[in-house]
């Protein structure tokens, strides 16, 4: 297997873990696989630049200077948003002949700026996106997704979602059991599937100011396959259904209805990537019921069936033990 080559693009004002994330997967990955990523770090002069929480990097080299990569990532934060106009000149050059090029968070400006974009569909982090919808209508922007591939162009949501890519991208170069390995090492999820919102159900939903609305969120998402209709979850909250109804709307942003919705759908999706258990046990763990309502759920949500979605996000083997000697021990 030969060596592929990753150039990380950096700037002023870029947002540090968007950098060092995906490099300690990418950096993981070749101590696993024994076929190392030949990593290196450019700013547009070669200057060392300062990141939008302090930190001092000091890139490898000025990147004019820069062999084309097999990947080229691009990160995100603060300098996202005036970009020096000779980076993105860099960008297009050597986007032109690298083999991926990849963004993370608010990088994907960037990649609109330069024109990469136009006519792809692709994400950024959810605070962005309206904006580069409207300054870049060419692009098919999907504010939903943690990650998008498109072609050659893969681009992620915030910050660790930039991990989560690189993680897919470690996959598809070395295979499930290296990236599982490197997931393991870091503490974190092998798969958040491209797929999956950015935000929880938990998250998409303020958290209520007061304590009896907070605790029927939390009976919600304990209990989906309970009793959640409103004059149930009133009756917890020891509030008339009208006034329950109209005050959870008014503080969380969204109406109860649509909040179950949203957390059974999440429940079920969960349990079709990490279990084995059958469609008709997750639709009434999930609450739904029955098999038609779960798939209607899915399709009017998703736009697939609950046995597609798990043909493509869950794994097809189980996980491997991790190898004792994968990585060095700590010193």
């Amino acid at each position: 297997m030969t060596s592929r080559s990753v150039l990380v693009v950096v700037f002023d004002d870029v947002q540090s873990l968007d950098v060092t994330g995906p490099l300690e997967v990418f950096t993981g990955a070749g101590r696993h696989s024994g076929h190392p990523y030949e990593i290196r770090t450019a700013s547009l002069d070669g200057a060392p630049v300062r990141t939008s929480s302090g930190l001092t990097v000091v890139p490898d080299q000025a990147l004019g200077e820069a062999e084309v990569p097999h990947t080229l990532l691009v990160p995100g934060g603060d300098g996202t948003r005036r970009p020096d106009p000779r980076l993105i000149d860099r960008l297009r050059e050597h986007a032109r002949d690298a083999e991926r090029i990849v963004s993370v968070c608010s990088g994907a400006l960037l990649l609109a700026e330069a024109g990469l974009l136009d006519g792809r569909r692709a994400t950024t982090h959810w605070s962005v996106c309206d904006h580069m919808a409207r300054t870049y209508p060419a692009v098919d922007v999907d504010p939903d997704p943690i990650f998008v591939r498109d072609g050659r162009i893969a681009t992620s949501a915030g910050v660790t979602a930039g991990i989560d890519l690189a993680l897919a991208l470690v996959e598809e170069d070395h295979g499930r059991d290296t990236a599982l390995a490197v997931a393991r090492h870091l503490v974190v999820f092998l798969r958040r599937p491209g797929g999956q919102a950015q935000f929880s159900a938990q998250l998409a939903a303020q958290t209520a100011r007061r304590e009896p609305l907070r605790k029927v969120q939390q009976w919600i998402t304990e209990h989906p396959d309970g009793d959640l209709s409103v004059e149930s979850l009133a009756e917890r909250a020891s509030l008339s259904p009208r006034h329950f109804a109209r005050t959870f709307h008014s503080e969380t942003g969204t109406t109860p209805g649509r909040y179950v919705e949203r957390v059974r759908l999440e429940h079920a999706r969960r349990l079709l990537e990490d279990t084995a258990d059958g469609v008709g046990q997750v639709s009434r763990a999930s609450g739904y019921g029955t098999p038609e309502a779960m798939r209607r759920a899915f399709v009017k949500a998703l736009g697939t069936a609950p046995a597609e979605y798990r043909r493509r996000f869950r794994p097809s083997t189980p996980p491997t033990p991790p190898t004792p000697s994968m990585f060095s021990e700590p010193a």
